[in-house]
């Protein structure tokens, strides 16, 4: 049964594989599973969930069309490892979402020519996402690190915006029973070291 819907949607696609391709294929879509081919079903009711969400007329046929381009993929460069085999898919099947609103198209585009682009830009923004989440959590931990009235400090210094942020820094100063200036002393020795915290869990971490 999965076998034939595999070899189904297969043959649906422009470009036809050979046996050995897509079982090399169906082999990367399990990352060394061994699911017997229902990643591959998942991977593709999943394209078509999202094709269908973006209200295209045919989720099935781009469903299978971005399948049958990583597969090719696969198949000319050997193997990919710059991405997971679910991420890249779905990185492909934004293209193909795309090629599907050119009106009036009169040739085919190149894979290699445009989707290559999108793949990088897409994995430069998730690269830039996951640096920002990681110095986010390094942030948290080395918060966490600080001795209490430190970290409540920091963290009221850095309350509010604008007037506000300078008003609740002056009651600060006031409860403390110190100058501003002081409490701003205060407050850069306590970032100096949280920034050295991050810095060094960031490394430490990449």
């Amino acid at each position: 049964m999965v076998n034939d819907t595999i070899q189904r949607s297969a043959k649906n696609a422009s470009w036809t594989l050979s046996q050995e391709a897509f079982d090399r294929f169906l082999s990367w879509l399990d990352d060394g599973t061994g699911t017997e081919g229902h990643a591959y079903l998942e991977m593709r009711e999943r394209l078509v969930a999202y094709f269908d969400r973006k209200n295209c007329l045919e989720p099935d046929e781009l469903a299978d069309e971005t399948l049958n381009r990583v597969a090719r993929r696969l198949e000319e460069e050997g193997s990919i490892r710059s991405d997971t085999p679910a991420k890249f898919c779905y990185t492909i099947a934004r293209y193909v979402f795309l090629e599907s609103l050119r009106s009036n198209r009169t040739k085919e585009v190149s894979i290699e020519d445009d989707a290559r682009p999108l793949v990088d830009n897409e994995r430069q923004r998730t690269d830039e996402q996951d640096k920002k989440e990681k110095m986010l959590d390094c942030l948290d931990k080395c918060c966490s690190a600080l001795e209490p009235e430190h970290r409540d400090l920091i963290v009221r210094y850095y309350h509010g915006k604008e007037r506000a942020k300078i008003e609740n820094r002056r009651l600060m100063a006031e409860h403390l029973g110190i100058s501003m200036n002081a409490l701003s002393i205060r407050a850069c020795r306590i970032r100096e070291k949280l920034e050295i915290c991050v810095r060094k869990c960031a490394i430490k971490d990449a």
